[in-house]
């Protein structure tokens, strides 16, 4: 089982905990809770006040220790005012710990000298792969085990505290009271009507539309339970110098802690409460403290941030309700439906961390695939009350960055296609039915969703084309025709705009104007668009005879084949393919004779959607392999770069273009010297497509050495803001080793291992299960494939072998 860990030093490291368009908070290397983002926006660097859990320890003798837990704080220690009392920074806490990942699980293993006991934690969110609903739950679960290796009893208290944050309002960070509130939050211990559980229930009395109504939970299916409700808050720290006298007494809570003094100052707006499981854990046993943690925050601003806002008549902001609101009504619902479906919830949350994680894939693909999941449980994601899922390109600190679920950037991504293809068939509606006039003109960023007038700019060629290219791909994913069908006359107007639009000519190959990913306009033939263009034509003339539309399908066919062939001859140079252009320097941003690593983008998704070879395989062969020797720096402190930097000295990573053969133009596209791990992910995944595989592996160790958890999150790959939607291309990595191709609708999913094909096993999924493919070289020298379904079902689904 592939594991990697990191150490408490490796500080950057943040695991998410939340649901698919909930919120979340992460989770430190030192098993501290972090970056609060449960409230319907970003909030890197959000502090939930005194939110942290303990362990009391007593032994045989009487001695009693006390720890926070946590591993001690890791420089830098450079603030204004020191530690505020908010984070405890003063109280003791365990030497060390690390943490490691099997998704969706989290795992932080402590060290301390000092305790008779071991300690360590386990969290979860639910994930369910083709479970939206389970995989949405504003919730996770936090078990802390503790072993005695002793040889006499002791006795154990495992305590959490909660703010009230149910009416919070928004984050001030360089004030003393860091969180503005809406309204008072109302604090009680509750227990669940059918006694399945008990603990703090958060609530305010906002009216249900009000933008910072919400409720929250922490709660325990534990029946030795003690706790405070409200801690003492009328002086500057008095509740957490009350809470730990308390706790450290004797293991035990005040209900409702008391303070008498004269002239007592009024009560702030703080209220912390305290949740404590107590055991007696006897000689070399174990014991288990679990807690849920639950959220409800359901309504978030209409539009898209401070720049593309949405208010009422009169003028206040208006709100849309979050999905998962739609099945609950508060927190205090969620936790009920997780204890009432917690073994199933565990169950094939478990599953798919084994089935994954348990491949022989090489363990740097794993990591990556893995580790960008997290994208999709971000604040780049959110789905609405209706379903309709929308997605910024990556986040800000406070807000979202680069609006409107932009179509060339989830060219790249497939994860959601894979494990929840209801996503990617809104995006689809919304690109083609929304977003789509009757020239077949598209919107690359989707405003109308939301009422707003239609995003005026360029039609983003690549995007448009890679539209067609994913329908394409959901259609043979699911088999699902009614899908097709009702998106088809719509994606017929897109494809023939690019006839119009784009192919000044009408030679098939497209020369005109040309907006793309880079955010500028390329001019001329280039191999970027053109092979996205024929692997859409490819993908149409299947979709169009598959419609009954003959003519049509042919039409597309020739336009493939005519438009391929003039391209390669015009822009194969020897080596791979360049742009067209008589003169780079004649307009701004072009590149020229340059070898750009997106250069047969094109190819690789036709790879992943079984459309097979869109150019001569030699020419795509020799092509992405001088990506990989030109384009792949060993070091990157002899690479010159004045534009955004994501890998640096001393780092490596794969540049989006060079000029080998010189022609660099005076001012080359604007991102042409960055480093962006979707295209590194796309071009290591197309490396060993052609049979690349040690190139592009290579390519994957360099992404994730950069982000080790010291200079990087390794859960947060970013480009233009955190949890950047081009990182989840990593999942192309799987589809790649493992040679995976489909086709639902005839009834076939297929495996052509590139790496350890006498004994391999990868995760599968389709849209009606998903689970383990194996296959083994018996002693008769025969290969045995085995298909185990642990989710869904694969009845009916034949399994292919070979190329």
């Amino acid at each position: 089982m592939y594991r990697r860990v990191f150490s408490d030093q490796a500080t950057e490291t943040a695991f998410l905990l939340g649901g698919i368009g909930t919120g979340n908070i992460s989770i430190g290397s030192r098993g501290q809770f972090k970056d609060a983002e449960l409230f319907n926006k970003p909030g890197k660097g959000n502090v939930l006040p005194y939110f942290f859990f303990t362990i009391y320890i007593k032994d045989a003798k009487g001695k009693v220790v006390t720890r926070v837990l946590e591993s001690e704080l890791k420089p830098p220690f450079t603030r204004t005012h020191g530690y505020w009392t908010k984070e405890a920074a003063g109280l003791p806490r365990l030497k060390s710990a690390q943490l490691w990942a099997n998704y969706p699980y989290v795992h932080v293993e402590f060290e301390d000298p000092e305790l008779p006991v071991k300690v360590a934690l386990e969290a979860y969110p639910p994930f369910i792969p083709l479970n939206l609903k389970d995989s949405s739950l504003p919730c996770f679960s936090i078990r802390y085990k503790v072993i005695n290796h002793g040889n006499e009893p002791v006795e154990v208290t495992v305590t959490g505290n909660l703010p009230n944050v149910a009416g919070a309002a928004h984050f001030e960070k360089e004030r003393w009271e860091s969180i503005r509130y809406a309204a008072p939050g109302i604090s009680e211990f509750r227990t669940d009507s059918e006694q399945r559980f008990s603990g703090l229930w958060y609530y305010t009395e906002l009216p249900d539309s009000h933008h910072h109504k919400g409720s929250l939970c922490l709660v325990t299916g534990e029946r030795q339970v003690t706790y405070t409700r409200k801690w003492l808050n009328r002086g500057n720290w008095d509740g957490l110098e009350q809470f730990w006298r308390d706790l450290s007494e004797d293991g035990r809570l005040e209900p409702e802690p008391e303070y008498s003094a004269k002239q007592l100052p009024p009560e702030r707006e703080e209220y912390i409460g305290s949740l404590g499981l107590y055991k007696t854990i006897e000689p070399h046993a174990e014991e288990a403290f679990e807690f849920v943690m639950a959220w409800h925050y359901p309504n978030r601003s209409k539009g898209w941030g401070s720049d593309w806002p949405v208010t009422n008549e009169d003028g206040t902001p208006a709100v849309v309700r979050n999905h998962y609101a739609k099945s609950f009504a508060d927190a205090w619902e969620v936790a009920s439906y997780f204890y009432k479906e917690r073994q199933r919830l565990a169950l094939y949350s478990s599953a798919f961390a084994e089935a994954l994680y348990g491949s022989t894939l090489p363990g740097e693909s794993i990591d990556a695939i893995a580790s960008n999941i997290t994208v999709l449980r971000s604040p780049t994601c959110f789905v609405l009350e209706d379903g309709t899922f929308l997605t910024w390109e990556g986040c800000f600190a406070s807000e979202g960055c680069c609006e409107g679920s932009c179509t060339h950037v989830w060219n790249y991504a497939q994860t959601a296609a894979f494990l929840y293809p209801e996503l990617e068939h809104s995006l689809r509606r919304t690109e083609l039915l929304l977003e789509t006039d009757e020239e077949g003109r598209m919107a690359f960023r989707t405003h109308q969703v939301f009422g707003l007038p239609k995003w005026d700019y360029h039609p983003a060629a690549d995007g448009q084309l890679g539209v067609i290219i994913r329908l394409y791909r959901d259609w043979k994913l699911s088999g699902d025709s009614g899908l097709l069908a009702g998106l088809w006359p719509k994606a017929v107007q897109a494809l023939e705009f690019a006839f119009k639009y784009w192919d000044s000519d009408g030679d098939f190959v497209l020369d005109s104007e040309q907006h793309n990913t880079y955010d500028i306009e390329f001019y001329g033939p280039n191999s970027l668009v053109n092979s996205l263009f024929f692997t859409a034509l490819k993908a149409a003339s299947e979709m169009a005879r598959s419609m009954g539309d003959q003519q049509l399908a042919e039409r597309y066919e020739q336009a493939f084949a005519q438009g391929s062939r003039r391209m390669d001859e015009w822009l194969w140079n020897g080596e791979g393919y360049v742009q067209s252009i008589a003169n780079a320097d004649d307009y701004l941003y072009q590149y020229g004779e340059g070898c750009l690593s997106d250069q047969v983008f094109g190819q690789m998704l036709a790879h992943l959607t079984g459309l097979g070879y869109i150019l001569p395989e030699e020419h795509v062969k020799k092509a992405i392999h001088a990506v990989y020797r030109h384009n792949f720096k060993a070091d990157m402190s002899t690479h010159l770069n004045v534009q955004r930097s994501y890998a640096l000295p001393g780092e490596r990573g794969l540049v989006l273009c060079s000029w080998p053969q010189g022609g660099r133009p005076r001012q080359p596209f604007i991102y042409s010297d960055e480093v962006w791990t979707g295209v590194e992910y796309q071009a290591a995944s197309h490396l060993i497509e052609e049979g690349y595989v040690e190139e592009g592996i290579e390519i994957v160790r360099a992404i994730r050495d950069r982000y080790d958890g010291r200079h990087r999150n390794p859960f947060d790959e970013t480009e233009t803001g955190s949890h950047y939607v081009r990182s989840m291309a990593s999942w192309m990595l799987l589809t790649s080793l493992s040679g995976y191709r489909y086709d639902l609708g005839n009834g076939w999913i297929g495996f052509d291992p590139k790496v350890n094909q006498a004994d391999f096993s990868c995760f599968f999924s389709h849209s009606k299960g998903w689970g383990i493919y194996r296959q083994k070289l018996n002693a008769e020298g025969e290969l045995v494939r085995n298909l185990e379904t642990l989710y869904g079902t694969s009845e009916g689904i034949e399994v292919r072998g070979g190329a």
